[in-house]
């Protein structure tokens, strides 16, 4: 190690103008402050040998990048560097060199001369600008104080460093001895270096001098403020340490506690949604802090238990063996076409893409013909839990999206409810009675509804009492309604409509058979060898004792004979009974309905008309007299004003018409006309009596009768167009129930008996497609 120290006055030694450049990377060398440096280059270490062989002068310049390069070029450098003497050397044995140099002055590069290994330089010595004043003296003084802070905010910063920085009394050395020690970049240190002018260097160095100390400031506050919440919290720790030492010792278990650990693990358990978690992590800790006795302590666990309850991620698997599906259907339910072929291609679907969303289906159709039962059969049959709500009578909107949870007893509405009773996020669920939602200033729970069945919408349905979004896209929403016309439209639109239309007579004694009897025998405790019925007894049931389109009253009147069977056999009067009509007449009583169509009259003036109600097709008998008068009509039998003015209408084509239809053209001079539609007591509206009430009349006025077992439906203009009808297939099936042989109906409708009428029902009646009034009139009254 060479350690002889140079003979050399610093203070007067002439700099050299062309130096040995050694590049630095990761420090800034001042004029006359001393740093160590580490060498590791081969050109490096020869130009340091030739310099030790010399007068220990070098060139030191900051290099561009911080990378460590093993040849560098004028390009990495930057312009200014610092003279610098060498005051020790060491070589280790790994070709490594450790100097201690000490900076004598700043420079400039002029050119790089070339020749040796390392770069050589010529230079151009700087003098400091050097002025006196009191603006210097000021920014030096308040630079000492900047200093003396910045070591009192620094552990690390001998006090000694601020003694002698309080020596100095040259102001540009000050400031580059302040610039050395202070915790700033090289870039920053370099321009330091490169500024001559002594005023401005110390206004840059106060500059860094004041951003280190707002930083240190910074620091230490919030060292403080963490070492004081540590404090606060170990002081905690250890004391409910103590507490719950204590606790242990007397025997009591602290109940909140484990209750907050519990509901810890199920919210890890769940692993629920980023929102949600975040959501229920919040309220477990406002819970951890209350006490148990508070009011709010009970919502906030409520709350919890309904956020760790839900299938937030929990489905069933789906059964997407159609055959086996088909089979379930079938088993369950009789006829139903439409729908089970919808069900079968959803699951078809859903096999060839998991992820598509569940349709929004709505079943129309009249009381008893199986809406309800079908959902259940649909759960069964794709392997889903099933959830049942009723809408009817559903006035307030909270019902469906729940209430706040700053009202007492506040709750999830009742699609949330249904989910988290359901266990899975994907039931079938089913809103029944939707044509029944009512509204008032409670809100209109339709228009919640908007959101549940909107595909593109319940992905993210937010319950006002749960407050975070719920996923309802893979749930299987089933609607039911009588009627389509009290559902608001939008709500109307998201829903695909299957009509469950009434039963031919064939379809109920097969389902009779198959589900109705065996289910009354087993709810009655009776066996097949007790009890048995023949498919004669069953059409008496259906056509004497019921008239609807379903399946209800049905059965009412099968569990009738049932109980009267059942007391028989207890009595000891029986041991087993086979029901025929004779014994329906027993059990049952006279025939609740006779044929209308048979015991109506056949006279002129009276003709059967087909209507549509709720509860599926009807029979409408309208009748037509006249009396002396003169231009007088009346209309009894509480009609409504649409079909009030298709006798208006009617009455208008006969008196334009009446040459063609072969009366007198001043017919209604002399007579007034009465029109009549018995059932008084029952409201009827509607515009497809036209066709009746225009073929009643024509009757009346020729006095020809119409064509026995012969019913019409249709609307007419006044110039005798027929236009078409709603419900044709509940108008069809109420004339086939009641033994019509021929039905007149608009051209229009012909395509509504392709699609929903059954084949045996079209071949024993016969229909008349007509366009024209003057179609029907023949057809009904002959030429």
């Amino acid at each position: 190690m060479t350690d002889k120290q140079p003979s050399l006055d610093f203070g007067s030694r002439e700099l050299p103008e062309i130096l040995s450049i050694l590049p630095l990377f990761d420090a800034t060398l001042f004029p006359k402050m001393v740093v160590p440096i580490v060498i590791m280059q081969r050109e490096s270490i020869q130009l340091v040998d030739e310099a030790m062989s010399k007068d220990r002068t070098i060139g030191l310049i900051l290099s561009k990048n911080s990378e460590v390069k093993s040849k560098y070029t004028p390009d990495d450098l930057y312009k200014f560097g610092t003279t610098a003497l060498i005051l020790k050397m060491a070589k280790n044995e790994d070709n490594r060199a450790q100097l201690l140099v000490q900076g004598l002055g700043r420079f400039k590069v002029k050119d790089f001369i070339k020749g040796k290994p390392y770069l050589q330089a010529r230079v151009e010595n700087l003098q400091d600008i050097e002025t006196k004043s009191k603006e210097i003296d000021a920014l030096m003084a308040n630079l000492i104080g900047l200093f003396t802070k910045v070591v009192e905010f620094s552990p690390g910063l001998s006090p000694d460093i601020l003694s002698m920085a309080k020596s100095i009394q040259v102001p540009g050395i000050l400031a580059d001895m302040i610039a050395s020690i202070i915790n700033s970049t090289l870039e920053e240190k370099q321009k330091v270096l490169e500024i001559l002018d002594i005023k401005k260097r110390l206004e840059e160095v106060t500059r860094l001098v004041n951003y280190q100390l707002e930083i240190l400031k910074l620091g230490n506050k919030i060292q403080s403020q963490v070492k004081g919440d540590m404090d606060k919290k170990q002081r905690e720790y250890y004391l409910r340490q103590q507490m719950e030492a204590i606790k242990e010792e007397l025997g009591e278990k602290d109940k909140t506690s484990i209750e907050i650990e519990e509901y810890k693990a199920k919210i890890k358990e769940k692993n629920l949604p980023q929102e949600v978690l975040k959501e229920a992590e919040r309220e477990l800790d406002r819970l951890s802090r209350m006490h148990p006795s508070s009011s709010e302590y009970t919502v906030a666990s409520t709350y919890l238990d309904w956020m760790t309850s839900l299938p937030w991620n929990k489905s069933t698997k789906d059964n997407l063996d159609i055959k086996k599906a088909r089979k379930v259907l079938d088993d369950d339910h009789y006829g139903l076409i439409k729908p089970k072929k919808r069900i079968i291609e959803f699951l078809a679907v859903r096999k060839l893409k998991p992820e598509s969303k569940g349709p929004i289906l709505c079943f129309a159709g009249p009381p008893g013909t199986g809406k309800t039962s079908l959902g259940r059969s649909i759960a069964r049959a794709l392997g889903r839990k099933f959830h049942r709500i009723s809408l009817g009578g559903v006035r307030d909107e909270a019902e469906i999206r729940g209430h706040r949870r700053t009202y007492v007893g506040a709750l999830p509405g009742r699609i949330i409810q249904g989910i988290r009773r359901a266990e899975s996020n994907n039931p079938v669920f089913m809103l029944d009675e939707i044509d029944k939602v009512g509204s008032d200033f409670r809100g209109d729970p339709s228009s919640a509804l908007l959101e549940v069945l909107d595909p593109e919408q319940n992905f993210s349905f937010s319950d006002h009492y749960l407050d975070v979004p719920f996923d309802l896209s893979k749930v299987m929403f089933i609607t039911t309604a009588n009627i389509l016309d009290t559902i608001p439209p939008a709500l109307r639109d998201r829903m695909e409509v299957l009509h469950l239309l009434g039963y031919t007579l064939d379809e109920k004694i097969k389902i009779a058979n198959r589900f109705l009897i065996p289910r009354q025998r087993e709810a009655h405790g009776l066996n097949l060898s007790q009890i048995s019925f023949t498919n004669a007894s069953i059409k008496n049931i259906i056509t004497g004792y019921t008239r609807e389109a379903g399946l209800r009253n049905l059965e009412r009147e099968i569990a009738t004979i049932c109980r009267g069977v059942a007391t028989q056999i207890v009595a000891g009067e029986a041991k087993s009974v086979k029901i025929n009509i004779k014994d329906v007449y027993k059990f049952l009583g006279p025939v609740h309905f006779a044929s209308e169509a048979r015991a109506r009259p056949s006279k002129p003036g009276i003709a059967m008309g087909l209507a549509w109600t709720m509860n599926g097709g009807e029979l409408l008998f309208i009748e037509a007299t006249s009396m002396k008068g003169k231009r007088g009509i009346a209309l009894t039998g509480q009609l409504g004003d649409i079909m009030k003015e298709s006798a208006s209408a009617a009455l208008s084509f006969i008196r334009a018409n009446a040459s063609k239809i072969g009366i007198s053209e001043n017919f209604f001079d002399k007579i007034d006309i009465h029109i009549h539609i018995p059932a008084g007591g029952i409201p009827k509206d509607g515009p497809s009596a036209g066709v009746t009430i225009l073929t009643a009349l024509v009757s009346l006025l020729t006095n020809k009768t119409i064509k026995k077992d012969l019913a019409m439906t249709g609307e007419i203009t006044l110039r005798g167009r027929v236009l078409p009808v709603g419900g044709i297939k509940e108008k069809v099936l109420a004339a086939h129930h009641a033994g019509i042989k021929t039905i007149i109906m608009p051209k229009w409708n012909k395509k509504d008996l392709e699609e929903d009428i059954p084949e045996k029902v079209k071949e024993e009646i016969q229909f008349y497609f007509v366009d024209e009034m003057m179609e029907v009139l023949k057809i009904a009254l002959g030429k």
